[in-house]
C-alpha cells in the first residue's frame, strides 16, 4: 500500500464507518496517547524498565500502525499529502545532513 492510498483508505473508512473525523485537536491528543504507548512498549521491553506481564503482549506492530492511522487523519484533516511532504523531507535531509552524519565521530 502507498502512502497515497493509505491516506485514501483511511478517509474512506471515516467516512463510512468511523462517521467524521474527529476535530484535530483531538487528533493530536490521541496521536500523542498513541505515541506514548508505543513509547512504553520500547522502553520496557528494549529499555531498562522490566516489562509488566500486562504489558508483555501487545504488540509494537500494532501500536505503530494506530500512531500512523491517527497521523494520517490529522494530514487528510490538513490537506497534507504525506507522499509528497516525505519526498521533500527526504530533499532537505539530503541537502542538510549530505555529509553531517558521515563526519560524526559519535557514529563510528
Amino acid at each position: 500500500m502507498t502512502i497515497e492510498e493509505a491516506q485514501s483508505q483511511v478517509d474512506e473508512w471515516i467516512k463510512t464507518v468511523g462517521v467524521r473525523y474527529f476535530s484535530e485537536l483531538t487528533n493530536m491528543a490521541m496521536l500523542t496517547e498513541e505515541v506514548g504507548e508505543v513509547a512504553r512498549i520500547i522502553a520496557r521491553r528494549y529499555g531498562e524498565q522490566s516489562e509488566k506481564e500486562s504489558d508483555k503482549d501487545k504488540d509494537l506492530g500494532d501500536e505503530m500502525a494506530d500512531v500512523l492511522w491517527v497521523l494520517i487523519c490529522l494530514a487528510n484533516q490538513c490537506d497534507v499529502d504525506l507522499t509528497s511532504a516525505l519526498r521533500k523531507n527526504f530533499e532537505k535531509k539530503n541537502l542538510r545532513d549530505s555529509s553531517r552524519h558521515k563526519e560524526n565521530p559519535k557514529l563510528r
